[in-house]
Order: structure tokens, then C-alpha cells, then sequence
């Protein structure tokens, strides 16, 4: 009873504006829990009664007021916070052993020689391999408290007996970085995965030593980005705008306005820039996004975004859990809500009028495929009413949930098919690729001493692509000659850009994909044809 009063209090401390607590709703409640712990016929569980609750309230809110409960908090937590404490390897479960796919740069796997192809099959001396252990599982013995030992052993390919570490854990960074290389002269390419507490320091790096090697324009991949903290979106954002630019404002019925500001400080405000976003680009991503295209500081590439515009803010529980409770919107600088309609009867700035819209919420990026608008730009219709003028160029962009690209990109189905679903599903695409690897590693590292040379001449060969059949039938994936010769350029550019991860590092591994990623091609098209300065004139 204790905790549900904690849980209201904190719920009506967190609102900008303290409104006052409805008593009877309160006492009601209370009344309710202590006669479910005192007086049902059988013994119950509080704690879990209390968090249910919890959940079914959230649940008549809106689709991202959650509850976490303190394990999902930590979890969540890690990739954000940038960094957890551990032995420092990429690795990938190949029937039931961990191999070594590479351990982290100047990090303590590495220190101490642990390769890229070695397979851990013992930690402290309690087996790994071949035991049926789950992911997690052998992640939590692995992972420790910073300058805490752990003694592994491995098996090395060539080398007939076990060998025995001690590493010695340390932070690990993870990076929301994905790749940062030279697409073209005078053109870059970077990558975010998500917004971290770390993204704006990788990115500011990223940026620099591209433009030693003489970048003047940039491309700046947000696809698939989900999002994450509203800091990194609005330091990320400063990169490319003036001092005094309105980079996003949040509004909600207790929240007061709150403007962020760029502060003119950024290292790229002047070049062509592009922005590529899909529709699971959301939230932070579409903060950048938005401001970006509002203040016509570069051009939008892809497909329309996810239309995640809610604010939650985070409200800490005694026993570690938390809820994250909306409570505001979020507005570019031109004045549109990103956040798209969650009810039948939303209005289009998706205010609720009531109804639980969680499952329909789920369905609307399957409803825009069915619906056409992932592959045809003129299925997608915006009212007037949703018009807005961007702020430099008076250019015509719509509100209404998510950012609309200026160059749409329709999603690529062709190479995409059961068969090829079923590959990656089951493991085989990445299996095969270690397994050739394993087999090829210093054939194909003395073979090619530069990724240049990897990347030009190197080809998926028969062999290897007999191999991929093999592991399907034994995985009961049934051949289909039409799908499989459909899919068959996307399958060599995987297991390439695979191959070149293992070789080298992701820079190289999305230099391989991006030269058939049709968003990245248009978005080199719009600059290399000039299209750039006839949207935006500088």
C-alpha cells in the first residue's frame, strides 16, 4: 500500500506544474489494494499486483508511456549510457560455441591476444560450449566489474592444444557510430545507430579526420536510427545550424514550452548536407531531421519517418524499476508535431479522444506498406491544413506525424524473398560467412592488403555459394530456385560486406552494402547532378 502511494506521489511531482491530487481517486485505489492483500481468499503477490496495475493504467495513456521493471532498466539503459564493463569482443554463436568474430581495439581481450576467428569454449573453467547456454547467460559471466578477472579458454584454429587467458575486465565502449569513411572525393559518409550520451563526442571525431582527408559535403545516414536522448539530438543538430536557430520546442497540458537553441558552435554549418531516413527513423532522428529540413540547411532522403513525437520523462521506482510518462510533444522549429496519430479518433496531431490504440499503432507501418506509400510517392497524401513553410526558403513541408523526405526512395522488394528471409532467420547467411572465414582468413588477408583491392576484385564464387545451399538443407530451408535467383545479388553483397567486417571493421562492411543501397545512390545522384543547389540556394 505503501508503494502505490509512493508511485501517485512521484506521478503528480514529476509534471512542471503541480496539479493537485484527486483524493477520492487515491483513497479508492489504496481501498482497493488492501482489500485484494488482506482480505482475498488466497495469498497474493503485492509487489506483482502493484506492477500490474502500473501497467494497465500506463496502458490507457499512450503508446510509449511504459513501465520497466528494474532488469529491462538496466538493459535498456546500457546502449545509451555508451559503455558497460566487460572482456571487450564482437562475438556470434555458431551452433552452441562463442566465436571470436573481433575483439575491440586496444581492449583487454585484445591486450592479452585474443584473435578474431578464436572460439571461447570455457569461462573460469565452467564450460560454454556445446551445454545449450543462451546468450544472456554466457554475457552475464563474461561481463563483470571493472578490473575483476576472468579466465577464459579458447580454441585457436592451427594450434592443436587449448590456451589460457586471464583477462582483465574494463568499460567498453559502445559506440552509436556505425561507420565515418570517405564515400567519394570531397564527400563523407557517417552513420548513427542511435543517439547515446557518446554520440555527439564520436560524431564531432568522425567529422574532423573526414575533413582532413578533404570532406566538403556529407551524408548523414539516419536510417533505422530509433532515437534515444533528447541532449544528443540537439548537440548533434548544433553541428549543422547558426547561433539562435530553433532546433525543436516541447509543449504539453502541465509541461511549459521549452525551446532548445542551437548555439552556433557546430563544425559542419556550411556544405551540402543530405539526411537518409526510413520509416524506422524516429524520434531524436526526427528532431534532427526536422530541423534540418525547416531551417533548409540540407535536403531529406528516403521514405517518410516512424512519427515518434512524444516526450517521456523517466520516474525512478524504489526496487530500480521505472516509468517513462509522457508529457509533452515535440515541434520543429516550423511549428509541425512529429508525433503521428495513435487513435482511430486522433486528431492529426494525435491527441486522443479515447480508445486503446496499441495494437492499431503497431500495424501503421504494415498499414503503409499495404497502402502503397513505401514504394509510391504519390499514394501518400497530406491535407492542407497540415501545410508549413520552412523558415529560409518558404518551401512547402507537411506536418501531420514524421518527416517527409524532399527525395523519396521506395523501398527495394525485389531481392527480398521467403527464401532469402528464411537464410538470414536461421542463421545461415552469417554461419557460412564464419565458416569461410575460418577456412580463408590468412588466404585472404595476404591476398589483399587494402580493402580497395578486397572490394574490387574479391567475388562470392560458386563454392561458396554451394556451401549456403548446403547449411539451408540442413537448416530444412526448402529450395526455391526463383526465390533463390532473386535474391542472389543480395545475397553475395552480404556475404561480402560480411567478409569485409570480419577482415577490417563496419566502415568497410557499409561501403560494401551501400553500393547497392538505393537511398545512399540517390542521395550521391543529388549531388553529383547538382540537383542539390536547385533546392537549396545557398
Amino acid at each position: 500500500m505503501k508503494k502505490v502511494l509512493f508511485i501517485i506521489i512521484c506521478m503528480c511531482a514529476v509534471t512542471v506544474r503541480a496539479q493537485k491530487p484527486n483524493n477520492e481517486a487515491i483513497r479508492k485505489l489504496q481501498m482497493a489494494e488492501f482489500a485484494i492483500a488482506n482480505l482475498y481468499v488466497d495469498k497474493v503477490d503485492e509487489n506483482k499486483l502493484v506492477e500490474e496495475a502500473i501497467i494497465k493504467m500506463l496502458a490507457q495513456l499512450d503508446p510509449h508511456s511504459t513501465y520497466n521493471n528494474a532488469e529491462e532498466v538496466k538493459k535498456m539503459n546500457e546502449p545509451l549510457q555508451g559503455n558497460f564493463e566487460g572482456i571487450g569482443v564482437q562475438f556470434q554463436m555458431i551452433e552452441d560455441t562463442l566465436l571470436v568474430i573481433q575483439p575491440v581495439s586496444n581492449g583487454p581481450s585484445e591486450k592479452v591476444g585474443i584473435l578474431a576467428g578464436d572460439r571461447i569454449v570455457a569461462v573460469n573453467d565452467s564450460a560454454i560450449a556445446g551445454v545449450k547456454m543462451g546468450t544472456e547467460d554466457i554475457m552475464a559471466r563474461l561481463r563483470g566489474p571493472k578490473n575483476s578477472e576472468v579466465k577464459l579458454t579458447i580454441v585457436r584454429r592451427g594450434v592443436d592444444d587449448a590456451l589460457h587467458f586471464t583477462v582483465k575486465r574494463d568499460k567498453i565502449p559502445i559506440l552509436s557510430l556505425d561507420a565515418a569513411y570517405m564515400i567519394q572525393p570531397k564527400t563523407g559518409y557517417i552513420r548513427i545507430n542511435r543517439f547515446a550520451a557518446t554520440t555527439a563526442e564520436e560524431f564531432t571525431q568522425a567529422l574532423k579526420e573526414l575533413q582532413k582527408k578533404g570532406m566538403k559535403d556529407l551524408i548523414l545516414d539516419l536510417q533505422g536510427n530509433g532515437g534515444g536522448y533528447l541532449n544528443a539530438a540537439i548537440d548533434l543538430a548544433n553541428e549543422f545550424l547558426g547561433q539562435k536557430e530553433l532546433i525543436v520546442y516541447t509543449e504539453g497540458r502541465a509541461a511549459r514550452r521549452s525551446d532548445f537553441f542551437a548555439k552556433g558552435t557546430g563544425n559542419f554549418k556550411e556544405g551540402r548536407l543530405i539526411v537518409l531516413v526510413d520509416e524506422y527513423s524516429a524520434s531524436a532522428s526526427e528532431i534532427v531531421t526536422g530541423a534540418i529540413q525547416d531551417w533548409d540547411r540540407g535536403v531529406v532522403v528516403g521514405r517518410r519517418t516512424f512519427g515518434k513525437g512524444l516526450v517521456q520523462r523517466p520516474i525512478d521506482l524504489p526496487d530500480g524499476s521505472m516509468i517513462r510518462l509522457t508529457i509533452a510533444r515535440y515541434y520543429t522549429p516550423a511549428g509541425r508535431c512529429i508525433q503521428k496519430p495513435y487513435d482511430n479518433t486522433a486528431n492529426l496531431d494525435g491527441r486522443v479522444k479515447g480508445g486503446d490504440s496499441q495494437e492499431k499503432y503497431n500495424q501503421e507501418l504494415i498499414d503503409r506498406f499495404n497502402h502503397g506509400e513505401m514504394i509510391h510517392a504519390d499514394s501518400i497524401h497530406f491535407a492542407d491544413s497540415l501545410k508549413v513553410q520552412t523558415k529560409r526558403l518558404a518551401r512547402t513541408v507537411y506536418g501531420g506525424g514524421g518527416i517527409m523526405p524532399d527525395f523519396f526512395v521506395p523501398i527495394d522488394t525485389a531481392q527480398y524473398t521467403d527464401y532469402h528471409r528464411n537464410l538470414v532467420a536461421k542463421g545461415v547467411v552469417i554461419k557460412a560467412t564464419t565458416g569461410y572465414i575460418e577456412k580463408h582468413r590468412k588466404e585472404l588477408q595476404n591476398r589483399y592488403k587494402k580493402f580497395e583491392a578486397f572490394n574490387d576484385k574479391f567475388e562470392i564464387d560458386d563454392d561458396f555459394l554451394a556451401e549456403i545451399r548446403a547449411l539451408a538443407d540442413k537448416e530444412k530451408i526448402k529450395f526455391n530456385e526463383k526465390q533463390y535467383n532473386q535474391s542472389l545479388p543480395l545475397i553475395k553483397t552480404q556475404l561480402k560486406a560480411l567478409i569485409a567486417r570480419d577482415l577490417w571493421d563496419m566502415d568497410e562492411y557499409f561501403q560494401v552494402m551501400n553500393a547497392t543501397n538505393n537511398s545512399v545512390q540517390q542521395a550521391l545522384k543529388v549531388l553529383n547532378e547538382d540537383i542539390y543547389s536547385t533546392m537549396i540556394r545557398q
